[in-house]
């Protein structure tokens, strides 16, 4: 028997990626170089945001477990969030009302801290999973930020300045403190270290670990001290997509039963949706350009008069 939680998320995943990639088809042929891979940002954000509404909708019991005892209607709430997640999705799909969209997507997250993550980080600080689920949500909503900063740039261009400065900061903190977590804990799966452990079947998991560990961690450095913010975030979100398909797709690939593969799905567009995420981020930098070198005082000629 099929479950229509495994089907209805893995469909609406793939659906809304093979969506995105025909809308933004002519943006990557005129693209280049990790400038393709950035332009792809808001698709595996779409793609994610469907996988998580779909699941909103199929196993709506299960997550109005999630909300805070303290919140009434907790079925009502699962279902206005997602149907909150599928709206977003479809904006960022299509470019539609990008300016309405990314800063509520960013309000959604923020309260997703506030009423549930805060609260297990600090009633179990010891606890570091807490922290990483913490800061994970915390980045999702950055990426909100980040496109917001993007459909402002023409028009208010000093907000737009500030949120991308916000979304630097915060974003490169993020990744350095993931960053060591990866390092720490190589027996766990790589990018957002959560309690999954690593399958048997990688070889040289430490390797993994230290490899994906250094890249977050020089990332974020770089974004901190706005040296190629842009560069360091595409980088992240280069990182992210090859461990979405070379880690966490053979992972789902492996699993049986409806549990490991609703986990599995989870994971894969959870992945996807920080790689998403750090290509948000990499667009709402400015472009590096190259300054000119200066010509040395010798080299330089005065014209000739014609008297």
């Amino acid at each position: 028997m099929f479950s229509i939680t495994v089907v209805s998320t893995s469909v609406a995943g793939v659906a809304f990626l093979i969506l995105g990639l025909i809308v933004v088809r002519k943006e990557l042929a005129a693209s280049f170089g990790l400038e393709k891979l950035i332009v792809l940002g808001p698709v595996f954000v779409a793609a994610s945001l469907a996988t998580f509404a779909a699941e909103h909708f199929a196993a709506a019991r299960g997550i109005a477990q999630l909300v805070p005892a303290w919140m009434p209607w907790h079925l009502f709430w699962t279902y206005f969030f997602g149907v909150a997640l599928l709206l977003a999705a479809l904006s960022f799909d299509l470019k539609k009302c990008e300016g309405w969209s990314a800063p509520l997507l960013a309000l959604m997250f923020l309260i997703f801290v506030l009423t549930m993550d805060l609260h297990g980080a600090i009633s179990e600080p010891k606890n570091r999973f807490n922290w990483i689920l913490l800061c994970r949500e915390i980045s999702f909503g950055t990426g909100g930020l980040a496109l917001t900063a993007v459909t402002l740039r023409e028009r208010r261009v000093q907000l737009s300045h500030t949120l991308a400065h916000v979304c630097r900061v915060v974003a490169g903190s993020v990744f350095i403190f993931y960053g060591i977590e990866n390092i720490l804990h190589p027996e766990c799966v790589l990018g957002v270290p959560l309690e999954k452990l690593m399958p048997a079947w990688v070889l040289s998991p430490r390797s993994w670990a230290w490899t994906a560990g250094l890249v977050l961690i020089a990332a974020g450095t770089a974004l901190l001290l706005n040296r190629k913010a842009r560069l360091a975030a595409a980088l992240v979100g280069l990182e992210m997509t090859l461990l979405t398909v070379l880690l966490y797709v053979p992972i789902l690939a492996m699993d049986r039963g409806t549990d490991q593969l609703v986990e599995g799905i989870n994971y894969v567009f959870d992945t996807l949706l920080f790689a998403g995420t750090a290509l948000l981020i990499a667009r709402a930098m400015p472009h590096e350009q190259a300054v000119p070198q200066r010509l040395k005082p010798d080299l330089i000629r005065t014209p000739l008069r014609h008297d």
